[in-house]
């Protein structure tokens, strides 16, 4: 018999070969180990990322005219970032809750260069739009003013849940408003997930583990939370937004991920959120002494932001659908971390006469708090690839600008 003649291709498989010639394919995502060489330097989309926030409010060109206190805009007056141009049938809808905010936005801005559709939704209460500001009228993206407290039904394949209040002087000054952002948010961006079989990621923390009796903590730790102290607003509301999460898995078939996420810090930290990368930063800035809450014994972990998003964009491609904590195993006692803050805003501004000053320690306030990152690191692939040190410096460039800004 004559060989038979190799299969005809169909109409699809023509098509996918013809847009896999013509565009960029997603299936490597561009972390931050591969934006920079082994030399240290950066590549193209590492350097927009740093432009888009170590020179804020420049999407926009400006005037600001002292004398009478305002600020012009020059609408249209700079080009958008470049964006990768994604073969269609990988370019995902990905909805960012809470997307004008610290962590959102930097997010935000990484799906955007990956060349991916972003819906970002923020009510503004700590979010802001100057964060987004560059990635206005876009077609790839797309800002909605809502509170996630309501629903909304939108078209997406992935929702990242970023939307609550995270640092205590927010979350404290509503505590209602909080638990119910953290309830009624997440009851509504699950429904959304349900409705259009999208996969869903909860922005959970390390404040579910309370003041913990364990360290470092595993994700098998179950926590020690006073449920009903200043700070259980927040971390009762994480606890049931996991516990939601989970039954909507179990009951509906919703795909989950959870992502506990340690202390973060880095450009657009609000100035006045009261957490301590940014209350040190600043007070060095100016020069004023630096508050301690307590005796600087307790220790923290603080990872850079670029490393978080890193671990949220591997979780949410990722095939796992447990907890896992994203954080840095850098620990510092908040004195050794003060004094970091001091001796690098010496180096940047040639002069700071900030000292520490200690002042009564806030109730409920954890000891310790580290993660133990066995589980991100050998089903994510995943580890911080920031030095504390590089991103504190990056930072206190960003807040330095804010404050010559006067913006």
């Amino acid at each position: 018999m004559p060989d038979s003649a190799p299969p005809t291709p169909s109409a699809v498989d023509t098509v996918r070969a013809s847009l896999e010639s013509r565009y960029s394919s997603a299936t490597s995502l561009p972390t931050l180990s591969a934006m920079t060489s082994a030399n240290g330097e950066e590549n193209s989309m590492m350097a927009t990322l740093r432009s888009l926030y170590l020179n804020p409010h420049t999407a926009l060109a400006h005037t600001v005219q002292r004398e009478d206190g305002t600020v012009t805009y020059a609408p249209g007056s700079r080009p958008y970032p470049p964006v990768r141009l994604l073969n269609p049938i990988e370019k995902k809808r990905v909805l960012v809750t809470g997307g004008a905010g610290f962590v959102g936005s930097h997010l935000v801005d990484r799906l955007m260069l990956m060349g991916h559709n972003v819906i970002c939704i923020d009510n503004f209460f700590t979010g802001s739009k100057s964060n987004v500001a560059h990635w206005i009228g876009h077609p790839n993206f797309e800002l909605i003013r809502h509170d996630v407290v309501d629903p909304i039904l939108v078209e997406v394949d992935q929702i990242y849940h970023l939307a609550c209040p995270a640092s205590p002087v927010h979350y404290q000054s509503n505590p209602v408003k909080t638990l119910k952002t953290g309830f009624f948010g997440t009851y509504n961006m699950l429904g959304l997930a349900k409705r259009v079989k999208a996969r869903f990621l909860l922005s959970s923390t390390s404040e579910i583990y309370g003041d913990p009796e364990e360290h470092p903590q595993k994700e098998s730790y179950w926590g020690h939370v006073n449920c009903i102290g200043p700070r259980a607003c927040y971390d009762e509301g994480k606890r049931v937004a996991e516990t939601l999460a989970y039954s909507y898995q179990r009951q509906e078939g919703v795909d989950i991920r959870v992502a506990r996420i340690f202390n973060t810090f880095g450009p657009r930290m609000n100035w006045n959120d009261g957490r301590v990368v940014s209350n040190f930063i600043l007070q060095a800035l100016k020069s004023e002494n630096l508050s301690v809450y307590g005796d600087g014994q307790s220790t923290r972990s603080f990872q850079y932001v670029h490393d978080l998003v890193d671990g949220l964009l591997k979780l949410m491609n990722s095939d796992c659908d447990e907890p896992v904590n994203i954080g840095t195993q850098e620990e510092f006692t908040i004195d050794e971390f003060a004094q970091m803050v001091i001796d690098l805003v010496k180096k940047e501004n040639g002069i700071c006469e900030s000292k520490v000053v200690y002042m009564d320690a806030l109730q409920d306030d954890p000891q310790k708090r580290k993660p133990d990152t066995t589980k991100a690191k050998e089903w994510l692939d995943w580890e911080p690839q920031w030095k504390v040190i590089d991103g504190l410096r990056e930072t206190v460039k960003y807040f330095k600008t804010q404050l010559e800004d006067e913006l």
